[in-house]
């Protein structure tokens, strides 16, 4: 069991530091907060180890999760990784791509891994597709969320549009050639809605709409390939899959057939595969103590995560252009 500690003991760091002790594959050996009363309190409740600095905590363990706010990452990274600690960062790496470049660099120089949380990677809907995927060439995505003010110390396109950022990332095997966006602020100083096309030098294009601001929640994406649909439903954890082959010159009566201008029919069927209920976040932390005990490559590197930060940043960037 690799020891770690947690660096951040807010929302989603409660969540990690429970996740955490739970594992098989991790001993919980405590957790470091700035906020002193706040830290005592979370100790008391949970019955977790208090550090009183972050290099006490780094000096125990052999595994950091930073989840603090993304302004502290970098600091608290290069402290870890220079102690020769492996590195799980919560999303997005760091606050600019100078600093995430700086960490891949230090962590491949020290020898230690890196993991970043991008969370949406494991989510079994998408996990269930990403098989099916094979050359999108159009993908359109909708993240909304109801207001919380705990996400607006980053703009949106940092908080939530990155989830899905990363993941078109994943599975467009081609750079980013164009980056066009608009954004609005409606309550906070950065834009609390957000609209990116990103083109891709294979032709592909992918629309991404992320707002922080709506009525109901919803975190949907879908991908448009040559003979394919696929949808992914990451909030509901439900996939679709509806493909198109030549229809058979006597089709069964009940076969959905389309026929184009040419003449040619096409008959639709359904791939749906079936979606493996998970903890995401368990899935995501488990998976980062497998690629060190098996000194494997991570499964959402420094590299990929830095790429994720640089075409957000060129999102945000595009605002005022």
């Amino acid at each position: 069991m690799l020891k770690v500690g947690v660096l951040g003991a807010g929302h989603l760091g409660k969540i990690h530091l429970r996740l955490l002790n739970e594992s098989k594959k991790y001993e919980l050996v405590g957790f470091y907060d700035a906020n002193e009363q706040y830290a005592e309190d979370v100790a008391t409740e949970f019955n977790y180890h208090r550090f009183k600095s972050v290099e006490e905590l780094i000096k125990a363990v052999d595994v950091v999760d930073v989840v603090t706010p993304t302004l502290s990452h970098y600091n608290v990274a290069v402290k870890a990784i220079q102690a020769g600690k492996h590195l799980f960062i919560e999303k997005p790496i760091t606050n600019t791509v100078e600093e995430a470049e700086e960490l891949t660099r230090l962590a491949n120089e020290k020898g230690v891994k890196g993991q970043v949380g991008h969370v949406e990677r494991f989510n079994p809907a998408f996990q269930a597709v990403v098989p099916k995927i094979e050359n999108p060439m159009f993908i359109e995505a909708h993240r909304l969320a109801e207001f919380n003010p705990r996400g607006t110390d980053v703009p949106v396109v940092l908080d939530l549009m990155i989830h899905d950022i990363d993941a078109v990332l994943s599975v467009v095997k081609s750079k980013v050639k164009k980056v066009n966006a608009s954004g609005v602020s409606v309550i906070s100083d950065t834009p609390d809605i957000a609209n990116a096309r990103i083109e891709f030098e294979n032709g592909c294009v992918a629309n991404l709409t992320a707002s922080r601001i709506s009525l109901k929640q919803m975190r949907k994406s879908r991908f448009f390939q040559r003979d394919a649909y696929i949808s992914v439903d990451y909030l509901e954890k439900k996939c679709e899959v509806v493909k198109m082959k030549n229809a058979p010159q006597e089709p069964d009566e009940f076969a959905m057939i389309l026929q184009n201008a040419e003449g040619e029919k096409k008959q639709i069927y359904f791939d749906n595969p079936e979606v493996s209920p998970n903890n995401a976040i368990l899935d995501e932390l488990e998976t980062f103590a497998d690629a060190i005990n098996n000194n494997t490559k991570t499964r959402v590197t420094f590299e990929e995560a830095t790429e994720a930060l640089k075409v957000a940043k060129a999102v945000i960037k595009s605002f005022d252009e």
